[in-house]
């Protein structure tokens, strides 16, 4: 033992390992022309549900099926954004505008986001709208309104998207929601629901809806 820790100690210290370059980036580079389409393979494999519209007529049946086989009979679908109020009402989807028996009744809630992280799959919600905080976390059922310009490739992407358009002002919060809500901590069992929506839906209508035929 002592002649190896002679030999080893005579062939001199280790080699240092290479030095990092601290300017590359962490993962390899998205394509930006399919942003869309990774944040839709992401988002479904950690459990979201996704669904793309190229029109307001699509939009409107394929929320209306949604509705009308997820909600509960007695609950109410809450919509509280002005924006996609006016939407809805073009595509002609039922939905609750005020808090009617909101705690009772909140199967199921539609609120827009800020940014699509193509990345990880998440959403990047601020109570900086109408639905405030409680829409996107108190329904058992988070429905999400977004569009493919929302889509951004990295987290840091998303924070710099939230930065320009508040400036100074910006939320008191800003959830990035990746997947419904879900805890493992009791037994290693996945329980869904735990601390907020057990089912995450979003709903990708084209930027040119509104003029789609």
């Amino acid at each position: 033992m002592l002649a190896r820790i002679r030999t080893a100690l005579a062939a001199g210290p280790a080699p240092l390992p290479p030095a990092p370059d601290w300017t590359a980036p962490v993962h390899p580079l998205l394509p930006v022309a399919d942003l869309a389409v990774v944040f839709a393979e992401n988002f479904q494999r950690i459990g979201g549900e996704f669904f793309y519209c190229e029109s307001l007529v699509q939009l409107g049946a394929t929320l209306r099926s949604w509705l009308a086989e997820r909600l509960p009979p007695g609950q109410q679908f809450y919509v509280w954004e002005p924006a996609l109020q006016d939407l809805l009402r073009q595509a002609e989807v039922p939905f609750q505008a005020a808090e009617v028996d909101f705690r009772a009744q909140a199967a199921a809630g539609l609120t827009s986001c800020e940014a699509l992280v193509a990345r990880t799959g998440s959403i990047v919600v601020a109570p900086a709208t109408a639905s405030g905080r409680r829409l996107s976390i108190y329904p058992d059922q988070h429905l999400v309104l977004t569009r493919p310009t929302q889509v951004v490739a990295e987290i840091g992407d998303a924070l710099r998207v939230v930065q320009a358009r508040y400036g100074a002002t910006l939320p008191s919060m800003l959830s990035l929601t990746t997947g419904p809500s879900r805890t493992a901590d009791i037994e290693k069992t996945l329980v869904l629901g735990a601390h907020g929506p057990r089912r995450l839906s979003l709903f990708l209508l084209e930027d040119d809806a509104e003029t789609a035929a």
